[in-house]
């Protein structure tokens, strides 16, 4: 018998028929002497639904006011799951975030789990019953509610399951498993059995969108494995785990890219000590991301201009930020492009391979794409290109580096 938590995404639970579909599923695992504890999404489509009407009344609604009307979502489709396990004969019992309760700090919008309250969950485990948890939501110190980010129900699940010690935390999505990169773009894209933390937390943070980068920090720091699998077919998916020698043997695991980014430059900055704290401190008590960042000398002596990206969302906001800041100081222009991609190259293998990057920058030359930013770890190389030609490096990259063809290992 295993303790085994069970994410299901807004499209597995996007109909009543979806939802007893889900419902069958889990009572097959239950059948099986597991425990089972599920985190559920809102139903597809309900969170962008709420937004809007939000929207409605006024176009940058109150943030704490969006966590509590967004967060409904996921209420109803908890409800409706737990009433179709019941009506299928199973002893099974909602809760959302409060109740259980999945404390978190006070980022309206992106809040950050700080604990969960396992006593409640392992009670009713005890006494057989099916557990079904609202994802994407907390609480804070002040008992309001806060939500997650988009995908936060991925991070629900494998903090649950980190806080009950599951055996496993499976989930389950409309894609089998993670693939070598976007199969939409590039055909030959092929399902990997197994991938590493590291190579999932670099993925996803870096524009796929399978797993949401919290869940893989969460299930890295607590050894959660992750099963990512398909809800509508029993075929194996993914297993994220922990690196072992055969990774390594893989210089490249897969390609991701990225379109929600915008470039912002600060030109003509003071080349001074604290330059860059005073740029970039504002923008950080803003609670926004900061991507990449390049600085390069400027045209003018003593000066240098500053290049970094942030997500879409918060461009318009960072720009108003940086248009200020840079009056304090005398910079002399700010400019911007929206119309921007970030494409990668991921694994685990490129800390013992040499000539990765140049493997990878003649593959766009080749195709005539030219790199306006270029961002680099241990496991990674990113690259800034126009967004115009974002499908065409993505099939560039994978086929330089063979990723249509499995690994000796998976072959036998």
């Amino acid at each position: 018998m295993a303790l085994v938590v069970q994410k299901y995404g807004g499209t597995s639970v996007g109909d009543v028929e979806r939802i007893r579909n889900v419902a069958r599923r889990i009572l097959n695992t239950k059948n099986q002497g597991h425990e089972v504890v599920v985190v559920v999404s809102a139903m597809a489509g309900e969170t962008d639904k709420l937004i809007r009407l939000a929207q409605q009344v006024i176009p940058s609604p109150d943030e704490r006011e969006m966590d509590v009307l967004i967060s409904t979502g996921e209420q109803v489709s908890i409800a409706l799951l737990a009433i179709a396990l019941k009506a299928m004969g199973a002893d099974a019992k909602s809760y959302l975030g409060f109740q259980i309760k999945i404390a978190t700090d006070s980022a309206f919008g992106k809040a950050r789990i700080a604990g969960i309250e396992s006593e409640k969950v392992l009670n009713d485990l005890k006494n057989g019953r099916i557990v079904v948890v609202a994802g994407f939501q907390g609480v804070d110190e002040s008992d309001n509610i806060t939500t997650l980010g988009r995908g936060g129900s991925d991070t629900t699940a494998v903090a649950i399951a980190a806080a009950l010690k599951a055996d496993v935390c499976e989930i389950y999505t409309d894609v089998e498993g993670v693939y070598t990169t976007d199969p939409n773009i590039c055909p030959k894209a092929r399902k990997l059995s197994k991938i590493s933390y590291d190579e999932m937390l670099e993925m996803a943070s870096l524009g796929a969108k399978v797993l949401q980068i919290r869940s893989v920090e969460f299930a890295k720091k607590y050894d959660v494995p992750i099963h990512v699998r398909s809800s509508f077919n029993d075929n194996p998916g993914t297993i994220v785990c922990k690196e072992d020698k055969e990774m390594e043997r893989v210089v490249v695991s897969g390609v991701t890219y990225n379109k929600n980014e915008a470039k912002i430059e600060v030109m003509r900055v003071p080349d001074v000590p604290g330059m860059a704290a005073k740029i970039f401190k504002p923008i950080a008590d803003a609670n926004i991301v900061v991507d990449m960042i390049i600085q390069t000398s400027s045209t003018e002596k003593g000066c240098a201009d500053v290049a970094f990206t942030v997500p879409k969302s918060d461009f318009t906001k960072t720009l108003q930020i940086v248009k200020e800041i840079i009056k304090g100081f005398g910079g002399k222009e700010v400019k911007f492009n929206e119309d921007i991609a970030k494409v990668s190259i991921v694994g685990v293998g490129m800390r013992s391979h040499s000539n990765v990057a140049t493997q990878m920058f003649s593959a766009l030359a080749e195709e005539g794409i030219n790199i306006q930013m270029i961002s680099t770890s241990e496991i990674k190389i990113s690259c800034i290109i126009d967004s115009k030609y974002t499908e065409l490096a993505v099939r560039a990259l994978h086929d330089a580096f063979g990723l249509d063809k499995p690994p000796m290992t998976e072959e036998k």
